[in-house]
């Protein structure tokens, strides 16, 4: 017994080394002085607001979340604010934390047909000024307070009028934010914070709204060249994120645009420059039914959809240019994409994420997503839920990506919701070009801490009929098995010991044939969005001495 919890302690003492070792040093006491520090609630009277002189053009939308005058409704769960309040109550608590901070974002303000919700955004307005006050409760943390000055100066800015009650409020939320910037997180947290000082700065008139402005220009254009990588992806290479990141890009071009002569044209340029990009890149990881693809942290309806980002985009004189090559690498961020005139192909060669900010990534290293004929085939698990549940920690393993699991360990080491320890580097990447077909193999070291030193290799190979899925893993290890998921639309029925018709809903057929290796199936779940887990099945297939190999054919099925 007293080896088994020397074991456990070591093990422990392992992961958390490997954790923190990552970090920046400024992460870390960044982190302790975020914890002891008392910001002090400026209650003065807020600046004069700026006059705008050019029109804020209309925002990418969200999905409405506010059903009627009480009823909020996100993650897919509804919930009355009379009966829950705005401050979670602890573990008792109905609803998750990141629930309540979608309840302080208003992003309903400008959502789908929100001018129709005009008289209960204006109450619920005036009513969160009144039960929130200044610097407590869960509202007041730095994230929520970003995305909800965001969207009040975008609300007004579109020709709506924000009670003096609530103008007050957003100085005084303004200068609470300055002193809570989210150093110790860093990525995503930091863009929206420091987004959030642009627009309060540019709201606002004044030499403290000037102050606030230049502070926010400087930490952007130190973070920009960092998050948006050369290829166009976000740094934490997450499709989800990448949206969001996106969409605060396009805000940050409205607002410039409307407000002439606030933000220097040097900046300015820097931000479409990036924004077209990240526009590219995410045309690129699109899926033919015009949603985003499952690696990391991904989930439909929480950023705009890629269509209405375009759209905004376009609004704003930037044009998404088609991705219609047959094959479209990006390097800088890990991706690669496989087209044919019916199949789409998603390939992920890429690191978990920033070494130091990894919260996002999943343990899914050289998984991948095939689409037929515009309907998914084989899909990641998704996420349907923050936190350090028991759900959480399945949807962030391998095994529910689409991915070679060893020894029953994750390639990376993913726990606590959010952190990883241990995690895999791809290498030894190569993109072959045939006459007719493309092959791509690329190899992880996730598993080279293991005993044995395991190497996981994949090879595809794509035609215009077909994909080859082909995994080995060198070195000594006890089992490894390659994970396949089917999408919930898709129904799977047997052909012969070793293969598998897959009927899309359209009526189309896909012949799955497992050639190498021992092939099972047992029963899984697909997240596409939050509070939402599909059953499905999954195709798993033991590798035994030669690997594993298995074909998806869809030319020649009756």
């Amino acid at each position: 017994m007293s080896w088994r919890i020397s074991k456990l302690f070591l093990n422990s003492l392992s992961r958390y080394f490997h954790t923190l070792r990552y970090l920046k040093l400024q992460q870390i006491y960044r982190r302790v002085w975020f914890r002891v520090s008392k910001p002090l609630i400026d209650g003065s009277p807020a600046p004069a607001i700026r006059n705008q002189f050019v029109a804020f053009h209309s925002p990418a939308r969200r999905r409405a979340s506010l059903l009627d005058a009480d009823t909020f409704s996100f993650l897919n769960q509804s919930g009355a604010l009379s009966a829950l309040g705005w401050v979670s109550v602890g573990k008792a608590d109905s609803v998750s934390k990141l629930w309540r901070y979608n309840q302080h974002y208003f992003d309903d303000l400008n959502a789908v047909s929100a001018v129709e919700r005009g008289e209960w955004h204006l109450a619920l307005l005036q009513r969160w000024v009144v039960e929130n006050l200044p610097g407590a409760g869960v509202g007041w943390d730095p994230y929520p307070t970003s995305l909800r000055i965001v969207n009040w100066v975008k609300w007004q800015s579109a020709g709506n009028v924000l009670p003096d009650a609530c103008v007050q409020s957003l100085a005084v939320q303004a200068r609470w934010l300055t002193q809570r910037i989210e150093w110790h997180i860093l990525g995503n947290h930091l863009f929206a914070n420091v987004k959030a000082l642009i627009f309060a700065g540019v709201f606002f008139s004044g030499g403290e709204a000037d102050r606030w402005l230049r502070e926010g220009l400087k930490i952007v254009a130190n973070q920009l060249p960092e998050q948006a990588l050369a290829d166009g992806g976000n740094f934490e290479r997450s499709p989800m994120y990448h949206a969001i990141f996106l969409e605060d890009l396009l805000d940050l071009l409205n607002l410039a645009q409307a407000f002439p002569e606030t933000v220097p044209e040097t900046h300015v340029a820097h931000w479409r420059e990036a924004a077209q990009r990240m526009l590219y890149w995410l045309q690129g990881m699109t899926h033919p039914d015009g949603e985003i693809a499952f690696f990391n942290d991904a989930a439909i309806g929480i950023a705009p959809s890629p269509a209405e980002l375009t759209a905004y985009a376009s609004r704003l004189g930037l044009q998404a240019h088609p991705v219609d090559a047959r094959i479209t690498h990006f390097p800088d961020s890990g991706y690669v994409r496989l087209a044919s005139r019916d199949a789409v192909v998603l390939l992920d060669v890429a690191p978990v994420g920033p070494d130091y900010l990894p919260g996002h990534a999943h343990a899914d290293t050289l998984s991948f997503e095939l689409s037929l004929l515009g309907q998914r085939i084989f899909v990641n698990g998704g996420a349907s839920e923050y936190g350090t549940s028991a759900v959480r920690n399945f949807e962030r393993s391998t095994a529910a990506h689409n991915a070679v699991v060893v020894n029953d360990e994750n390639s990376s080491e993913v726990w606590g919701g959010f952190r990883v320890a241990r995690r895999a580097y791809p290498g030894d990447l190569r993109v072959e070009k045939q006459s007719d077909s493309v092959t791509v193999t690329c190899s992880h070291d996730g598993y080279r801490r293991l005993p044995g030193k395991p190497v996981h290799r994949r090879t595809w190979q794509f035609s215009e009929s077909s994909l080859i899925v082909s995994d080995e893993v060198d070195g000594r290890f006890d089992h490894a098995i390659a994970y396949f998921h089917v999408h919930p639309s898709v129904t799977v029925s047997r052909v012969d010991t070793a293969g598998w018709l897959l009927q899309l809903s359209q009526g189309q057929k896909v012949l799955v044939n497992v050639e190498v290796g021992v092939p099972q199936w047992s029963p899984s779940h697909h997240a596409p969005e939050f509070g939402m887990r599909l059953e499905t099945q999954c195709l798993k297939v033991v590798l035994d001495k030669k690997g594993a190999r298995v074909r998806i054919n869809w030319s020649s099925v009756e």
